[in-house]
């Protein structure tokens, strides 16, 4: 049997899916046949050759094509992408998505759908680029009560703090070689704002946990506020910076689940991760911890996911079973509730403020003799125990206080911070990190 193959979208991805899928070798691949491609420019140059009556610039009549089995988008973006994949679903098409943002927003909608017209939508390319960590954590860890899943799941804030740590570049110097070299798009904001991560840690949460996870409710925090003096100064403490995502149970119906800058102990198990790649930590019972590192973006990693999963589903429709669709907070498919998906209760996410951490905290302090005391007394004021406080350097007449705290509640800590601001001989408080071991 021949599948027939609709693809929405032919820019970096689709073009190195249309490469796999033109390379010969695989005997399943031999199977597909790419029988529309939607673009939004017909006479534009492409790097692959696609027959011209195959390329369409009504994507619509792509996903309504009876003809087609398979519709790949990989478009990007929230609409037409959210309608075209519903669109798909509702023609009884299976869908592949490498769309993170489409996924984390609109998942439960998505997944009701396909398990009502009992097609699948699956999305490994869309959290990890090359690394399987989406099936893993439905089949293969499954057996173990997943309690955490930490990941460095940007590279292009990964490979921007790896300059900044390993060549001493301040942040818009790392962004720029970024930049330069195609790991950063000219508008960043989505990679080094956190945005991008907080899409994937909601897809990563909802799977590892079986609960839905609104994304617009996670906090999110990004890495310009990071200096190349914290970045030394937590070198020299044995530290280094990593955007990371955070999702962990706090109990039955509660969740932690964050992304922002972390001082990551040079030993843990994710501080070693270079460059644009991507690592997620997995830790459960009795599994104890498990981590899957690789290339998580890029042409080449992406594409070779979504094919990943073509292979496997054109395996399940040759033998007649249904590709399990994920576990999108709910039950099984057969066990989706009537209602709206998208009205389905929330599990409660847990305030930052109700979080506890070890915080970093950089000062710039007039340089004379009671500041150090004076802002170890505001610390206490609050509850807060310090493990260090240190002078760094002086500039003309204001010098550098660093502290170090214990583990503390992160409401105590702010307001220790808030008290600090206002004596008079603080000048600013440039730097306040979390600290994770």
């Amino acid at each position: 049997m021949v599948y027939r193959v609709g693809l929405l979208g032919l820019g970096t991805v689709g073009t190195g899916v249309v490469q796999i899928l033109q390379r010969p070798g695989h005997p399943l691949l031999q199977t597909v046949d790419i029988a529309a491609v939607g673009v939004r420019s017909l006479d534009k140059p492409r790097e692959v050759h696609i027959p011209p009556e195959r390329l369409t610039t009504d994507l619509e009549r792509i996903v309504s094509d009876p003809e087609i089995d398979v519709v790949i988008e990989l478009m990007g973006g929230i609409e037409p992408a959210r309608s075209l994949i519903l669109k798909a679903v509702d023609h009884g098409k299976q869908v592949i998505t490498a769309n993170k943002a489409v996924i984390a927003r609109h998942g439960a909608e998505i997944f009701q759908a396909a398990a009502q017209a009992k097609v699948s939508v699956l999305l490994e390319a869309a959290v990890a680029g090359g690394i399987p960590i989406l099936q893993p954590l439905q089949h293969s860890l499954r057996a173990s009560r997943i309690e955490a899943v930490w990941g460095i799941v940007n590279g292009t804030t990964n490979f921007i703090l790896s300059q900044m740590t390993q060549e001493g570049s301040s942040f818009e110097e790392a962004l720029a070689v970024a930049q330069a070299r195609g790991y950063a798009e000219a508008d960043p904001g989505a990679d080094v704002e956190g945005w991008d991560a907080a899409d994937k840690i909601a897809i990563l949460a909802s799977l590892a946990f079986g609960l839905p996870v609104a994304r617009d409710q996670i906090p999110c925090e990004g890495i310009r506020g990071i200096s190349a003096t914290d970045i030394r100064y937590a070198r020299e403490w044995g530290f280094t910076f990593k955007l990371l995502a955070i999702a962990q149970k706090a109990g039955p119906s509660r969740l932690d689940i964050r992304v922002h800058p972390t001082l990551l102990p040079s030993t843990h198990a994710l501080a070693g991760v270079s460059g644009v790649e991507n690592a997620v930590l997995v830790q459960g019972d009795p599994l104890g911890q498990v981590v899957l590192s690789g290339p998580g973006a890029g042409q080449g990693p992406t594409a070779s996911a979504v094919v990943g999963d073509l292979l496997s589903l054109i395996a399940h429709l040759q033998t007649g079973a249904q590709v399990p669709n994920p576990l999108w907070g709910f039950p099984p498919a057969s066990a989706f509730p009537p209602a709206d998906a998208e009205s389905a209760e929330l599990p409660a996410l847990i305030p930052l403020a109700e979080l506890e951490a070890e915080f970093y905290v950089r000062v710039l302090a007039q340089d004379r003799p009671g500041v150090i005391g004076a802002i170890g007394t505001c610390f206490g004021n609050h509850q807060v125990s310090l493990e260090s406080i240190t002078q760094k350097e002086c500039h003309r007449e204001q010098a550098e206080i660093v502290i170090l705290t214990h583990t503390v509640r992160e409401a105590d800590c702010q307001q220790a911070i808030a008290e600090i601001r206002q004596l008079p001989q603080v000048a600013g408080i440039p730097a306040v990190f979390r600290v994770l071991r």
